[in-house]
């Protein structure tokens, strides 16, 4: 299993990614001081920027596109009421998805009820097959088996998969050691491989 030590020695360009990352918390910081001196249209630069990322992650959660679009819309509500809250020293995402997370959690406590299944958006180094009819059953058995992971394991590959962001990035999310994300990683995909290993081959 890969520890944070191999992370950091095999790859070279995490500094490069950092400094994207800083850059971007710097452009968020600057958006957020422009809103809470009153220019409150300003937010929806923020929305357009995350909107994409995120429905993807609140799919990621409940599996259903409807659902997903209204509960990442609600969140960015709550994030503007609460901006006054923000740290600009952190990232606006990381920040912003403690507040999905949530209203994705509420959501599903109260239905408590079989999730409905959509297959708008799986990401496709899950789904490697060209068979359409196996294609969409692949789908249907990646989210029963998403869902079937304990909440801290995906949670990161929600992020990583879904959300495609960095090992840093996903450590800064959730607040934990890289180590820790990339453990947390293995042993999500080693589950998934095992549940889907049926549909590949």
């Amino acid at each position: 299993m890969p520890d944070s030590r191999s992370f950091h020695l095999n790859n070279p360009g995490r500094a490069r990614v950092e400094l994207d990352e800083r850059e971007e918390m710097d452009a968020d910081a600057a958006v957020v001081k422009r809103i809470l001196a009153g220019e409150k249209d300003a937010f929806e630069v923020i929305v357009k920027k995350y909107q994409v990322r995120a429905y993807r992650a609140a799919l990621g959660w409940v599996g259903n596109g409807e659902d997903a679009l209204d509960l990442s819309q609600d969140a960015f509500v709550k994030a503007f009421r609460a901006l006054k809250r923000y740290d600009r020293g952190r990232s606006f995402f990381a920040w912003f998805y403690v507040i999905l997370r949530n209203t994705c959690f509420n959501f599903l406590r109260k239905r408590r009820q079989e999730q409905t299944v959509s297959l708008d958006y799986v990401p496709a180094g899950m789904v490697a097959t060209e068979d359409e009819g196996k294609r969409a059953e692949l789908k249907r058995q990646v989210w029963r088996a998403i869902a079937s992971l304990p909440e801290t394991t995906r949670e990161v590959m929600i992020l990583k998969y879904f959300e495609e962001m960095s090992y840093q990035a996903i450590a800064e999310t959730v607040g934990c050691p890289i180590g820790t994300v990339m453990s947390r990683l293995y042993y999500g995909r080693k589950k998934l491989k095992r549940i889907l290993k049926g549909y590949y081959g």
